[in-house]
């Protein structure tokens, strides 16, 4: 394959991409491929209308009701529980939304924690400006929020309590079994954001006690554009989309065969994977960490120790995490902070925990997945060490 000026653009992309040390897995994952030869076929031969009553469409049908099926055995839940979307933002949006439209006149508050992705924070800041009160609960240090926090803003007016199950940015397990038991008690719904917990950790809806919960496929080595929200039987919850009657009618529109078929492959290989493989990536967290750690003075864990396996959240001493970044090129990883109108601005999620806006300007999130190797994180240090040095 050439790689020099006359390489296609493709043959360039490839090269760029053999090249990189991905570490931003909690970004998105590859598709595996394993899952993209099963959503192929669903491409090129099997593409009916799983509405359509011919042949086709009733192989594109009974495709999705076996994708249906593996997302609910990967979490415990029933096939009848799932419902399909475009991804984790609309699940919870769908969620969030469809809850507030059923609750009772009475129920007009719902509680969340300062630390909740933008997929939960924008639709609870739309119900704010329609006079919802959003109770925000605090995180401490740990960038977890305490149980016992969660369960004293819980009252007779509250219509909903949406904790994510692990942070995003730094990895951190929220308690949320232990709230919606007491969520319970008062008659409120209960939802997590599970976008970066499901094929991490394990799982289980009744475990976790939760009403409804948010999946995104390409957190989970799926393609991107397609997810799902489990709804336990019998809970009433109102469409945000308005349309025909697919997927029971709470989210109407042709159904996407091709990628929840690859959904339905990926919950399936989640759930077939054995726990050495995610003991095996949290080691070379562990490792990632221990070697840098060692080399870089300074250097300062935001992720706890109860947290995703895979997530690495770090601060670099006297340094803004976007520029240690530049002088590592080969290593795709994300910064602490978010970029707006050309301003950088520190980390929410960290500022939230009581570091320092410095601290937080000198972030990066290191997120590993089960492809990533010893010989990888070797690299990734030995980039980071000099580009720290820089």
């Amino acid at each position: 394959m050439l790689v020099g000026p006359r390489a296609s653009r493709s043959e360039r992309v490839a090269s760029e991409r053999d090249d990189v040390i991905y570490l931003d897995h909690n970004a998105t994952t590859p598709i595996a491929p394993q899952v993209l030869d099963a959503m192929l076929p669903y491409l090129t031969q099997h593409y009916g209308n799983p509405s359509s009553e011919h042949p086709m469409g009733r192989r594109a049908r009974l495709a999705v009701e076996e994708a249906r099926a593996h997302v609910a055995s990967l979490i415990g839940a029933e096939a009848d529980e799932i419902v399909f979307t475009s991804g984790g933002t609309e699940a919870n949006n769908l969620a969030i939304l469809g809850s507030a439209a059923t609750a009772a006149p009475t129920r007009r508050r719902i509680v969340t924690t300062s630390v909740e992705h933008p997929a939960t924070t924008s639709p609870c800041l739309h119900l704010e400006q329609q006079h919802w009160t959003i109770t925000r609960t605090r995180v401490g240090p740990s960038g977890a929020v305490d149980a016992a926090d969660l369960v004293a803003a819980l009252d007779e007016d509250v219509a909903l309590l949406s904790v994510m199950l692990a942070q995003n940015e730094t990895g951190a397990v929220m308690p949320v079994a232990k709230a919606t038991t007491a969520a319970r008690h008062h008659g409120v719904t209960t939802h997590t954001d599970a976008a970066q917990a499901v094929g991490k950790v394990p799982v289980n809806v009744a475990e976790l006690g939760v009403d409804l919960l948010s999946i995104a496929g390409h957190k989970m080595y799926a393609p991107k554009g397609v997810g799902a929200l489990y709804v336990r039987r019998g809970l009433e919850l109102r469409p945000c989309l308005i349309g025909a009657g697919q997927e029971r009618g709470l989210r109407p529109g042709t159904e996407n065969v091709a990628s929840i078929v690859a959904l339905g492959a990926a919950c399936e290989m989640a759930r077939l994977r054995p726990a050495a493989a995610m003991a095996g990536v949290a080691r070379l967290r562990d490792r990632l960490w221990q070697c840098l750690q060692q080399q870089i003075p300074g250097l300062v864990r935001h992720t706890p120790d109860d947290s995703l396996p895979n997530t690495l959240n770090l601060s670099f001493p006297r340094s803004r995490g976007a520029d240690v970044l530049a002088r590592a090129p080969r290593l795709a990883a994300s910064t602490g902070s978010a970029c707006h109108s050309g301003q950088d601005t520190p980390s929410t999620v960290l500022l939230a925990m009581g570091v320092t806006p410095e601290a937080a300007m000198g972030s990066i999130r290191l997120s590993l997945g089960y492809g990533t190797t010893a010989s990888d994180v070797d690299s990734a240090v030995e980039m980071l060490v000099a580009a720290a040095r820089d």
